[in-house]
C-alpha cells in the first residue's frame, strides 16, 4: 500500500505536494519522493524514511514548477531496504516520463520477459512500478506520430496498459512538456480521487489516494477516477477523461475501509468513518445474536483505527466505552514495520494500558482486524497484566485467512494467524477468553449502506476470491518462496486443497 499525489497548478506546487504527503504518511513510511515539472525539465528528490526526514529546505527549493507528482512508499514488491525502488520512477523516452504507482501487479514476471524480448526495454529494479512505467512508455512511443504527442495517443497507451497489465494499480504520471496522466485499474481496486480549485483564474487539479489530502490542501472533491478510466490534464489546465477499458468492474479493496484509509477520508463515495461506525453496529448485532451470555463490563478500542467501530459497538450493546490504552503517536504503525521481531518489540512502546480501567473487569477489546496476531497477543497480555479478569477480543473485519496480492504486505499463508485455525484456536493462540469476528456479508453491507452504489468489493484476504482471475495456488507458493518463507509453512500448516477450492470458486464467479 502506498500513497500517491499529482497536481497541475498555476503556481509552485512543491509545498502542496509536501503537505499532501504528510497527510498520506499513514500509507507508507519506508520512502518518499517528489518530482516537479518546469518547462520540459523534471526536478526530483526522493529518499528512504518519513516525509519529514527525506525533505529539507534545500531540497524543497530545488523542486521548481507548477505541476508535480509525489509518493510515499510501503513496500509490497521488491526490497524494503532498496533506495533504488523509491518512487517516482523516471524513463527518458518518449519525451521523458515520471510515474508513481499504488498497488501491486500480478503478472510482473511475464511483463518483464515481454519488455526484454519484444519491447527491448531494460528493467533495473525488482519494483513492479518500474515495469508499469516501461509498459506505459513503450505503448506511448508506439502511438507517437512525428514529434508531437496527441491526447488520442495518451488514451491509446492507457488502453494498451489495461490490456497488458493485471493486478491493482492507481497511477499518476508526468509527461515532459505536456501534462499529467492518471489512471486506475479496470477493477478499481486501489483508490484515486480528483479534486479541483480555482487559482489565478484557472482551474487547478489534484489527484490523491485519499480525499483527506484534497481537504487539507484546499481542494474540493470533484469525483473519483473511474475503474479503467484515463485522465489527462495539460500543463495549461485542459482536462480530458475517457473510459480506456472494455470490461470494467467497480470492486474497491474492502481493507481500505477497515484499516488503511484515514477515517476522515471518502473513498469511492463512501465515508471511511461512517463505514466503521456501521461495522461496529453490525458487530454488536452479531454478539447479541451469537454470544448473548458474554459477561462484558466495558468496551475498549485498540487505538486508533478501531475507535469508531468500538464506540458504535458499545452503544449497540448498551455498555460503557472506555479508552484503556494510550498510544505513543511517535511510534510508526506496527503493521507496516518489516519483520516480526521488530513488530513485537514495538507494541509495548506504542501502547500503554490505563490500569484502573482494567482492574477486576471483563473487557471487550475491539480492533479493526487480526492479521498476524502478534500485536493482538501482546495487547491481550497487557490487559491481563493490568488486572482484567477476562479479556474478549472482537475484530471489525472477518478472519484474514488468505494472502493479499494487490498491495497489502501479507502475502504468505504462514504469516496469517487465522489460516488453518478455528476461532477457539485463535483465541487460545492470542490468550483471549473468546474471539469474535465480523461476518464478511455484514462488512460488505456496512460500506454498501454508506454508498449504495457500491455493490462489489475486493475481498480476497477474507474469502480467497481473487478478482483478477489469475491467482493460483502455485502463484501464492512462488510468492512465499521469493520471500524466503517456504520453510515456515510447517509452523502454521495450511490446506492447499482448501485454497485451490476457493480459487476455483472465484474463477467460476468471474466467468
Amino acid at each position: 500500500m502506498c500513497g500517491i499525489l499529482g497536481v497541475v497548478g498555476q503556481s509552485p506546487v512543491n509545498q502542496l505536494l509536501y503537505d499532501g504527503l504528510q497527510v498520506l504518511q499513514h500509507r507508507g513510511q519506508d520512502a518518499a519522493g517528489i518530482v516537479t515539472s518546469s518547462g520540459k525539465t523534471f526536478h526530483m528528490h526522493k529518499g528512504s524514511g518519513m516525509v519529514r526526514d527525506v525533505f529539507r529546505t534545500r531540497n524543497m527549493r530545488s523542486l521548481m514548477g507548477n505541476a508535480g507528482i509525489a509518493h510515499v512508499r510501503y513496500p509490497t514488491a521488491g526490497s524494503a531496504s532498496s533506495l533504488a525502488e523509491a518512487q517516482p520512477f523516471y524513463v527518458n523516452s518518449p519525451f521523458g516520463i515520471v510515474l508513481a504507482h499504488n498497488g501491486n501487479l500480478t503478472n510482473t514476471e511475464e511483463l518483464k520477459a515481454d519488455m526484454f524480448r519484444h519491447d527491448l526495454r531494460h528493467i533495473n529494479t525488482n519494483s513492479d512500478s518500474e515495469v508499469l512505467l516501461n509498459v506505459f512508455a513503450h505503448e506511448l512511443a508506439a502511438r507517437v506520430e512525428g514529434f508531437e504527442l496527441s491526447v488520442e495517443a495518451i488514451f491509446g497507451a492507457i488502453e494498451a496498459v489495461h490490456r497488458r497489465v493485471r493486478g491493482a494499480y492507481a497511477v499518476v504520471a508526468l509527461i515532459a512538456g505536456y501534462g499529467l496522466v492518471a489512471f486506475r485499474d479496470p477493477n478499481g481496486i486501489r483508490p484515486l480521487v480528483i479534486g479541483s480549485t480555482q487559482g489565478s483564474g484557472k482551474t487547478e487539479y489534484m489527484f490523491a489516494s485519499e480525499s483527506v489530502a484534497l481537504d487539507c490542501s484546499g481542494f474540493s472533491i470533484l469525483r473519483d477516477v473511474e475503474p479503467g478510466e484515463g485522465v489527462f490534464v495539460s500543463f495549461d489546465g485542459d482536462f480530458h477523461a475517457r473510459p480506456c477499458a472494455k470490461e470494467v468492474r467497480h470492486a474497491p479493496c474492502l481493507f481500505e475501509y477497515v484499516y488503511f484509509a484515514r477515517p476522515d477520508s471518502v473513498i469511492d463515495g463512501a465515508s471511511v468513518y461512517q463505514s466503521r461506525i456501521v461495522m461496529g453496529e453490525k458487530l454488536g448485532e452479531k454478539i447479541r445474536r451469537v454470544l448473548p451470555a458474554l459477561d462484558i463490563d466495558v468496551v475498549m478500542p485498540i487505538p486508533d483505527t478501531s475507535r469508531p467501530s468500538a464506540l458504535a459497538l458499545a452503544n449497540s450493546l448498551g455498555l460503557p466505552y472506555r479508552e484503556g490504552f494510550i498510544k505513543n503517536r511517535y511510534i510508526g504503525r506496527t503493521f507496516i514495520m518489516p519483520g516480526q521481531a521488530v513488530r513485537k518489540k514495538s507494541v509495548r512502546q506504542k501502547l500503554n494500558p490505563v490500569a484502573c480501567e482494567f482492574k477486576d473487569r471483563n473487557v471487550l477489546l475491539v480492533d479493526d482486524s487480526i492479521v498476524r496476531g502478534t500485536t493482538s497477543k501482546e495487547i491481550v497480555q497487557m490487559a491481563r497484566d493490568a488486572g482484567a479478569r477476562k479479556v474478549y477480543f472482537a475484530s471489525a473485519a472477518p478472519a484474514v485467512r488468505f494472502p493479499n496480492v494487490y498491495g497489502i504486505d501479507m502475502p504468505t499463508r504462514a504469516e496469517l494467524l487465522a489460516t488453518g485455525r478455528t476461532e477457539q484456536e485463535i483465541a487460545e493462540e492470542i490468550g483471549a477468553d473468546a474471539v469474535i469476528y465480523q461476518d464478511l456479508a455484514a462488512l460488505q453491507e456496512a460500506v454498501h449502506s454508506v454508498n449504495p452504489k457500491l455493490h462489489e468489493f475486493e475481498t480476497s484476504c477474507f474469502d480467497g476470491r481473487y478478482i483478477t482471475g489469475d491467482i493460483t495456488a502455485a502463484y501464492l507458493d512462488a510468492i512465499e518462496c521469493a520471500r524466503g518463507d517456504g520453510g515456515k509453512k510447517d509452523e502454521n500448516p495450511v490446506s492447499t486443497q482448501m485454497i485451490d477450492l476457493n480459487l476455483n470458486v472465484a474463477e467460476q464467479n468471474l466467468m
